[in-house]
C-alpha cells in the first residue's frame, strides 16, 4: 500500500523539502506511516481533490522531508 501525500504534484513535494510531511492514511489495516525512512507515496486527485496523480518515494527523517523521487 501507499500513503497519500497531500501536495498537488511530485515537484510541489520536493519544494517542502525541510518542512513536516502531510500524508492521509489508507490502509485499513493499522498505520503504514513511519517517521522515519523511505516510503512509497501517491497523490489520488478524486480521493484528495489536489493537482494530478502521481507516484513517489519520499525519506524521511523525523517527519521531516529529506528526499524525494
Amino acid at each position: 500500500m501507499t500513503l497519500l501525500a497531500l501536495y498537488p504534484s511530485k515537484k510541489n513535494m520536493k519544494e517542502n523539502i525541510g518542512q513536516k510531511f502531510k500524508y492521509e492514511e489508507t490502509s485499513m489495516f493499522g498505520p503504514e506511516y513511519r517517521p522515519n525512512g523511505d516510503m512509497t507515496v501517491c497523490n489520488r486527485p478524486h480521493m484528495t481533490g489536489l493537482g494530478r496523480e502521481w507516484f513517489g518515494q519520499v525519506t524521511l527523517k523525523d517527519d521531516i522531508i529529506v528526499k524525494v523521487k
